[in-house]
Order: C-alpha cells, then sequence, then structure tokens
C-alpha cells in the first residue's frame, strides 16, 4: 500500500518502522496520538473536541502509569473509582471520558491504521478495547443536568437586571473609567435573556446580527437577531438560526447599545457586539466572572448560572401562553421535548392551568345540565 492510499491516522504515515527510536515508548504513544488527531480532523471533529480527547486519554495514561497497550479494563475502573469517589465529577463527564477512551482504543486496535502492528513488533504487546458495556456509563435519561440547575423566577430576573444597571450608575457617579464594561455587561446579560441564547451564542454575535422583522415593523432594525453560532452536531458546523423579537424593550435596549455607548470602545471597529476593553470580542472568563459576582451580590443561589437565562425565556413564554412549536423554533431545539426540559413552569402557573381547565369543565357541565 503506497503512503498516499493509506488512512489519515496510519501508522505509516506518522512513524517510521524501522527508524530506531531514543524513547520508544513515549515516542510510539505521540505519534499514536498524532495520528488519531488526523483520524479525528478528518471526521471534521471540532478542535476544542480533538483537544479535549487527547487531554482525557493523556489523564488516564497518567492515572494508569502505563501506556496504551499495557492498558486494561481494571486500569479504567480504578480511574472512573477516583474521578468519582475522590474528584466527585458529575456523571456526564464521566461518560464523555469513557467515550474519549473508548474512541482511542478503537483507533488503536483498528487493522486499518496498523498501531497494533507496529505495538506488537516493538514491544511485544499490543492495544485492546478497555471500555466495555459492563464497565462504562449508559446514557439512559434525556437530561443529566445538575438538578439544581434551573429558570430565574420572574423576580429574580428583575432583580439581578436591576443590580446590573445600579452598578453603572455607580461606577459612573464615582467618575472611574469601569462604567464601560459595566454597562456592556448589563446589556449582554439582558439580550442573551431577550433572544433565549447561549453562552457563546451571545458571545459571538456581531453588530450586523440584526434585521427587520416585515411583520414587526416596531422594533425596527432589531426585529431578528440572526444566530450564525449555534450548537454545532458532532462533525458539522455551527448551526444557524433565526429569533423573533417578542419584546419591545429588547429592541430598545440594543438600538441604544449600538448607537450610543459601543462605539465609545477603542475595540469596537472589530465588528464584535460585545468588545471587550483591549481585544475585539469579550472574553468567557469577563462573563463567568460578572455573573457570578452580580448572582452572589444578590444572595442568590448556585443553582443560577448564565444557562439560566436561556431556560428562564423559555419558562416565561410559556408561562405567558406563547405557542410551544414558536418557543421551539425560537432557541432552536430539534425536539419538542428538549424545550419541554428547559420549562421550570413556576407552581402559581400550574396551578393557574388547573383552575383554567376545571372552571371550563364546570362550565360546560352546567351547560348541558340547563339544556336538560
Amino acid at each position: 500500500m503506497s503512503r498516499n492510499s493509506l488512512a489519515p491516522g496510519a501508522v505509516g504515515l506518522h512513524l517510521v518502522s524501522d527508524l530506531p527510536l531514543l524513547r520508544p515508548d513515549e515516542q510510539v504513544f505521540t505519534t499514536m496520538l498524532d495520528g488519531w488527531r488526523n483520524q479525528q480532523m478528518a471526521r471534521n471533529l471540532a478542535f476544542s473536541t480533538i483537544e479535549g480527547r487527547e487531554k482525557t486519554v493523556r489523564a488516564f495514561a497518567r492515572h494508569a502509569d502505563a501506556l496504551p497497550w499495557a492498558w486494561s479494563p481494571q486500569m479504567l475502573d480504578e480511574w472512573m473509582d477516583d474521578l468519582r469517589a475522590v474528584r466527585g465529577l458529575k456523571r456526564s463527564t464521566l461518560r464523555n471520558y469513557q467515550g474519549a477512551v473508548r474512541s482511542f482504543c478503537e483507533f488503536a486496535i483498528d487493522p486499518a491504521y496498523g498501531w497494533a502492528a507496529t505495538c506488537e513488533e516493538r514491544f511485544g504487546t499490543h492495544p485492546i478495547q478497555v471500555v466495555h458495556e459492563w464497565n462504562a456509563a449508559v446514557h439512559v435519561e434525556d437530561a443529566e443536568a445538575d438538578a439544581a440547575k434551573r429558570a430565574f423566577t420572574q423576580d429574580e430576573l428583575q432583580a439581578f437586571f436591576d443590580y446590573a444597571d445600579d452598578q453603572v450608575t455607580k461606577v459612573r457617579g464615582r467618575g472611574r473609567k469601569g462604567w464601560l464594561p459595566a454597562f456592556r455587561d448589563a446589556m449582554l446579560f439582558k439580550t442573551a435573556y431577550a433572544f433565549g441564547l447561549r453562552r457563546n451564542e451571545t458571545r459571538m454575535l456581531d453588530a450586523v446580527d440584526f434585521g427587520r422583522n416585515h411583520d414587526g415593523p416596531e422594533f425596527g432594525d432589531y426585529g431578528v437577531c440572526y444566530v450564525r453560532h449555534g450548537k454545532a452536531r458532532k462533525g458539522s458546523p455551527p448551526k444557524r438560526r433565526s429569533v423573533l423579537t417578542v419584546w419591545d424593550w429588547s429592541a430598545e435596549i440594543l438600538q441604544q447599545w449600538n448607537e450610543e455607548v459601543r462605539p465609545l470602545f477603542a475595540t469596537s471597529g472589530s465588528g464584535a457586539l460585545w468588545p471587550s476593553e483591549r481585544s475585539a470580542r469579550i472574553g468567557f472568563s469577563q462573563m463567568n466572572t460578572r455573573f457570578g459576582a452580580y448572582r452572589d451580590a444578590l444572595g442568590l443561589d448556585e443553582g443560577l448560572d448564565f444557562h439560566s437565562f436561556r431556560r428562564s425565556y423559555v419558562t416565561h413564554l410559556i408561562e405567558d401562553g406563547w405557542d410551544a412549536r414558536f418557543v421551539q423554533e425560537q432557541v432552536g431545539h430539534d425536539y419538542a421535548s428538549t424545550t419541554a426540559i428547559y420549562t421550570c413552569v413556576s407552581s402559581d402557573f400550574r396551578t393557574r392551568t388547573l383552575r383554567r381547565a376545571l372552571d371550563a369543565t364546570m362550565e360546560a357541565a352546567l351547560r348541558l345540565a340547563r339544556r336538560a
């Protein structure tokens, strides 16, 4: 087989079999990871996914104090026990780690890539699959998020936004320059809620990602939000969607931000909707730090995170009587069951819904009785 016809991660492309190595164990493992990276690149997986998987495999190798051709299922079991019992990792995280190791082992033992034969030749043994049905977590629930995660109540959300606005006033009143980032973050939080956006979707918005909605002229140039960096399916580019504006105030704050405040940032020429003082776009750490500071200052529980804006958007629209299918399309869910997971309706809403149903049933019964 010629080199041009080899699979992307094949040993022949990454390791010259007849070349003596100074540190054969380490060098073979490193080149094996390089081959696996190329195989994943050929599958069009995201760079972040590939890097995360490689870190996981290296972490397992360190814990086992062994390299792939010496791994065993027992080593994986011990690692999982340590991660769960000592470090307290979540179920979904453990399953992702197991998936990364399983994927690497599948690559290493696949005859098409030749790594098993090379290990047998150099070390007298070969890799095996160490992740099986009997020692791996099974994904049986659609939602495995922390049960503490929830939506804001209406009162909590209003208090959070009021506090964010107050910080702008306080900082500006003291004559300090920090009012611009504080104003930006207040607008960013409100926009995330106003359009039901994920954290990265919010961060990656550009100023041009808004347009008119001919059926909603009252929103002006902010009738539609065009999300270009939606959550991608595995091996696919970011999923796009358009989100229609539903609240007047969201169009008003965006117009004020873009016309009056955003141009004051020296980095606003980049086109990013949320520029940083020193870079073209705000970073995740800035967003998380500000959110956590405001939440803790208000004494709200840790079950509220940035994603709670999206949960709240779904919940509040449903509580206000918006059609469930419309809400599903707005947040970009393929299935109604996924949207239902996000819905954290209050007990008061359920009580009112039950009361309406009971009243309708009673009225129908009384009409029948009168006719009789």
